[in-house]
């Protein structure tokens, strides 16, 4: 007998599945669960239902049944499947794991995936092991062993944390145009000419560009951009020596802005990025009298990432310089279109890291003063 299950949701349960498809990461089987149900309390028949949502009508029967039988998260709930039993006990899946964490066979640069089947034949009663069952279970524990990523690890102490706090407090400020906040770095990139002429795309082929290139030298990218505002700039030299750097806080002073009564300079902790460099490059009196309008503010070391306009580079790079520019006239003239075109959008850095989450995210990295040394 086929017995038709009806489903009638409480306004509690309507309001619950809305919020469930209205945001959030949920698997499509579980979304998919809460459309039928919606659908089918408005009245919808079943093969509509199976139709719209993309499914088969023993998946409406099922979840519908569900429901009754049960309730909500009944019905929104995987039901097991059948299927072989883990290869790996717990046991066993640890041992994996604390392999896949240890150094790899002399010889080897890592583990892969043949080597720690391999290994775990030895170390349990298992005659065999598919890399598939290792590579599941590494996977349910995040673990790649044959990669590695480069990371700078910092030593979070009470200078790094002052600093921290220093310039996230500056990127809090109230905008003043008296006191602006400028973020300052600088970027290296080569100048890539193309040994044959690249082929330009058609309807049906992709732009063809050959492998070959020629290697034209380096310039060095100086850029400006100004915490509380959509602005920023960026000076092209051949060099980034500590001169390069004095006569750019010497534009930023005099050109850029004149009328500022002190201008805070984010920057980081670069030999060059120094007071000394002015007096280096100028006079002393044409150094005091730039540096009396300038405040330095270090970000921590290894800590670049703190520094807004790392991440304008990064817009840089991928709007205007991934691709191959062959000598620096042309360098300059994109990138002036560039950021003629990005400062006219009034486009800004949604910086969202505060002192406050800082305290609350970084909290065990932050010395502890109730421990005596």
């Amino acid at each position: 007998m086929n017995v038709r299950y009806r489903v009638e949701l409480s306004q509690a349960e309507r309001a619950e599945l809305g919020a469930l498809l209205s945001g959030g990461k949920h698997a499509a089987r579980k979304l998919k669960r809460a459309q039928i149900l919606l659908a089918t309390d408005a009245g919808v028949g079943d093969e509509e239902v199976a139709r719209t949502v993309g499914v088969g009508g023993s998946t409406v029967y099922r979840t519908k049944r569900r429901f009754v039988l049960g309730n909500l998260a009944a019905a929104l709930s995987e039901e097991p499947r059948p299927g072989a039993s883990r290869k790996l006990s717990g046991k066993e899946e640890a041992l994996l794991v604390a392999t896949a964490c240890t150094k790899p066979p002399a010889g080897r640069a890592r583990w892969t995936l043949e080597l720690l089947a391999g290994e775990m034949v030895k170390l349990t009663e298992h005659v065999e092991l598919s890399r598939e069952t290792v590579r599941r279970r590494l996977a349910e524990n995040d673990l790649k062993p044959w990669r590695r990523d480069m990371w700078c690890i910092p030593e979070v102490d009470g200078t790094y944390v002052a600093r921290m706090e220093d310039v996230l407090d500056l990127y809090a400020e109230t905008p003043d145009p008296k006191r602006p906040v400028v973020c300052f770095d600088e970027s290296p990139t080569q100048l890539i000419g193309e040994a044959r002429l690249p082929i330009p795309a058609v309807p049906g082929q992709l732009e063809r560009y050959d492998c070959e290139y020629r290697r034209n030298g380096t310039a060095n990218l100086f850029v400006f951009l100004d915490a509380h505002r959509p602005w920023r700039t960026v000076k092209v030299t051949d060099r980034r020596t500590a001169r390069d750097f004095a006569e750019c806080m010497r534009d930023l002073v005099d050109l850029h802005y004149p009328k500022a009564e002190r201008i805070r300079v984010v920057l980081d902790n670069l030999s060059t990025h120094s007071q000394g460099a002015l007096y280096e490059a100028f006079p002393a009196p044409e150094a005091h009298r730039i540096l009396r309008r300038l405040e330095f503010h270090y970000t921590p070391k290894h800590a670049s990432w703190l520094n807004m306009v790392e991440i304008e580079i990064g817009v840089l790079r991928s709007q205007c310089l991934d691709r191959r520019i062959a000598d620096r006239q042309t360098l300059e003239t994109e990138i002036a279109a560039w950021q003629s075109q990005r400062n006219a959008a009034r486009a800004r850095i949604k910086w969202m890291f505060t002192t406050q989450r800082a305290r609350i995210k970084l909290l065990r990295a932050y010395p502890d003063p109730t421990n005596e040394s």
